[in-house]
């Protein structure tokens, strides 16, 4: 995959979620595919205290990173957390949630998606 604008900091984002031991983590390219956002960075976590603790630890590090979080959504539940960088989308999931939403259908057409171990 080529070089796109923001990889570099989608990588650094899904590192801050693996360290924290998040499942599944994903980042893809849909900046072609809608204005939204450039990126889409997908992630799970196994319960809702552990979805909410990503999104701490993202919070946390952010000014490190050199982003800014423009808004968040749905923390109080824990269940879909979206964070906004502007271009780039990170939502955290609570695994049933991200079954049955299945974002990676929706926007992995096999040549934009970045994959983590």
């Amino acid at each position: 995959m080529e070089n796109r604008f923001g990889e570099e900091s989608v990588k650094k984002l899904c590192g801050v979620l693996i360290d924290k031991k998040a499942m599944d983590v994903i980042a893809i390219h849909v900046g072609d595919k809608t204005i939204v956002a450039d990126w889409f960075v997908i992630a799970s976590g196994r319960a809702v205290p552990q979805v909410k603790a990503l999104c701490d630890e993202l919070e946390e590090k952010s000014a490190e990173l050199n982003l800014e979080i423009k808004r968040k959504e749905g923390y109080a539940e824990g269940r879909w957390i979206v964070l906004d960088y502007g271009f780039i989308l990170v939502h955290l999931f609570h695994p049933e949630e991200r079954s049955y939403y299945n974002m990676e259908r929706l926007w992995n057409d096999g040549d934009n998606v970045l994959t983590f171990e």
